[in-house]
């Protein structure tokens, strides 16, 4: 299989890495300690076209292949989760369903607002009995005339606060037994909608983590995507879609962490020799980069793999899997390799460490991906 990138690729990725290092990165610190990013950022963003590589062309977006939306999110992995979450949770999981089944109507009403930036999009699944055991979702939309009444709470919904349309899975049939969901598009306008609480979370600060309540939530039956109960398919499908991205994010986290480190084992002395002399602090970098090129090339596959058609959940898994559990090592490493310095809270070390933690929760927690992997090679 051949990764090799064209000059364009190349482009697009230097051209997103120079404006997370200069724009993002020196203001993380600012955006940890206020859990909010500036508007500027997000407009600076939007400039760039980032509000719509997933968004197809007709619509007003860059139609990016699956492949350089992955490069796209390696970069944005370079300044950690806050900011790269904020745009991932409308580029990623908040667009794909819309994109993938949405009627030309629904299509044209939102799309082109979302990719240019002025509407931001979420993605809201998950429940308090239903976070990996999504079939336990007990938010119930009931048909009334020419709209369905939503009644419900979602938790954890990255980018709810400030989202300007919803994509919310809801169960149409009140059995419990029964997966029959559908999937509707929610503006924070409807009646009956409204954020609840707003979490306080160790990392992926910036975009505030929420929970929606839905009150007799009232959504015209226009607002309906696909068919009713076929809600089930298109949830996975964008979980599935959305597992490579948070795979190229821990990817750019960590090569930015081993920059972080290198640079600080060349200058860094101790016992009168630079720290990289040190033969502990080799093997250290050494299984830092081990990692972090084995979770590219495992993320790479799966982009490649999407791109003709023929996406398996198990690649997905495997380099979600593999990408956040390497990230978990190359920031404990590097945090052990600056020690007490590391340690300290406005250390970019730190916050990598912390924001690290959730890549192996959310969209699909390790031990989901190592079930995904173990089924499909027992079927196979």
């Amino acid at each position: 299989m051949d990764f090799e990138l064209t000059g364009e690729q190349r482009t697009l990725m230097q051209t997103v890495k120079s404006f997370v290092d200069h724009r993002v990165e020196p203001r993380m610190r600012e955006i940890e300690i206020e859990n909010r990013i500036p508007d500027e950022i997000f407009a600076e963003a939007a400039a760039l076209g980032l509000y719509g590589i997933s968004i197809p062309e007709e619509y007003g977006g860059s139609g990016l292949s699956r492949l350089e939306r992955t490069l796209v999110h390696q970069m944005l992995g370079r300044s950690g989760f806050g900011f790269a979450g904020a745009l991932a949770s409308h580029t990623g999981i908040g667009s794909d369903a819309l994109v993938s089944i949405g009627s030309p109507e629904q299509k044209q009403r939102y799309l082109p607002r979302m990719a240019s930036g002025a509407l931001r999009a979420a993605f809201a699944l998950t429940e308090s009995e239903a976070g990996s055991d999504a079939g336990g979702i007990r938010t119930v939309a009931r048909k009334k005339g020419d709209r369905y009444v939503i009644n419900g709470v979602k938790r954890f919904i990255s980018g709810g606060a400030r989202a300007g349309l919803i994509t919310v899975v809801a169960r149409t049939n009140a059995d419990q037994s029964a997966r029959q969901f559908s999937v509707f598009l929610v503006e924070p306008s409807f009646p009956g909608f409204r954020v609840g609480e707003v979490y306080e979370t160790m990392g992926s600060r910036g975009h505030p983590i929420v929970e929606l309540v839905f009150e007799d939530c009232e959504v015209p039956e226009e607002n309906r995507l696909g068919p009713e109960g076929d809600g089930w398919l298109a949830a996975m499908k964008t979980l599935n879609e959305g597992r490579p991205l948070v795979a190229a994010r821990c990817v750019g986290a960590c090569e930015r962490l081993i920059e972080i480190s290198t640079e600080y084992a060349r200058s860094r002395r101790q016992f009168q020799r630079a720290l990289g002399d040190f033969q502990a602090i080799q093997f250290m970098l050494a299984d830092m980069a081990m990692r972090t090129e084995a979770a590219r090339w495992l993320t790479y596959h799966a982009a490649v793999e999407a791109d003709s058609g023929q996406l398996r959940p198990q690649t997905v898994s495997i380099a979600k899997l593999f990408a956040s559990e390497a990230l978990a090592f190359v920031a404990d490493a590097a945090l052990q390799i600056q020690g007490g310095t590391g340690y300290i809270a406005d250390n970019p070390v730190g916050r990598f460490y912390r924001d690290a933690r959730v890549t192996r929760i959310y969209e699909g927690t390790s031990e989901i991906q190592r079930m995904i992997i173990g089924r499909a090679l027992l079927r196979a």
